[in-house]
């Protein structure tokens, strides 16, 4: 298989291999990109815009899988190789995290990545080494609380709302925009930093459930 040279997009860290701690974090583009290396740890945290939604690699052809500069471009930042070819001790990260909007084409975004990962790489989703961390979608202040509340998703923002309405307390909220929104504090402390962000780890169910929802018929 033909790969491109490794991305001049990547923020590569100084950390890689196995057991470096080093982690892939693949964002959706430019913005989300910067935004993330501006914070990241540049031993340990490498950043990748994956440059507009992946191609469905359940309905795709192999051919157009192969051909697909995006998916040629992480292949080759991981390092070891795809399908029949894949050589999990090559792997330049210990994780590879998923890190999208928290909004519907980011939910959509991810489902496809794990679609792709579930296809052609699957003794990496089998291995663990794939996840998903959740940006908040709402930030909820209150002149009562020191600590700003997040929001992940809107039936945990409603919760909250109808939480602190029960209480009589007043707040102001900010929905964002995309991770380029966040800021740099909040950005660092609710996807970067291990400590305080919301981190899951994907597995073979996650990839089958996004399959049933958004996959359809898989090409031969």
């Amino acid at each position: 298989m033909n790969f491109y040279p490794r991305p001049i997009k990547l923020h590569d860290c100084s950390q890689s291999g196995i057991g470096s701690g080093a982690e892939l974090f693949l964002v959706e583009g430019d913005s989300a990109s910067k935004a993330v290396a501006r914070v990241r740890n540049q031993q340990h945290q490498a950043v990748l815009p994956m440059q507009g939604k992946p191609m469905n690699a359940i309905k795709a052809s192999e051919k157009s899988i192969t051909n697909n500069g995006l998916f040629q471009a992480l292949v080759q930042c991981l390092g070891t190789g795809w399908a029949d070819a894949l050589d999990l001790s090559q792997l330049r990260y210990d994780r590879i995290i998923l890190l999208f909007d928290p909004d519907a084409d980011g939910i959509h975004c991810g489902a496809l990545m794990t679609m792709f990962f579930h296809r052609w790489m699957p003794s990496l989703l089998q291995s663990g080494r794939l996840f998903v961390v959740r940006p908040p979608l709402y930030e909820i202040r209150s002149q009562q609380y020191s600590d700003v509340i997040h929001a992940l998703n809107d039936d945990h923002y409603r919760r909250i709302c109808s939480a602190l309405d029960a209480k009589k307390i007043r707040f102001q909220t900010q929905r964002f925009r995309g991770l380029a929104s966040l800021g740099a504090k909040t950005l660092s402390a609710t996807c970067l930093c291990n400590e305080t962000r919301h981190i899951q780890p994907l597995r073979m169910e996650d990839a089958e459930a996004a399959i049933r929802i958004f996959g359809g018929k898989q090409s031969a």
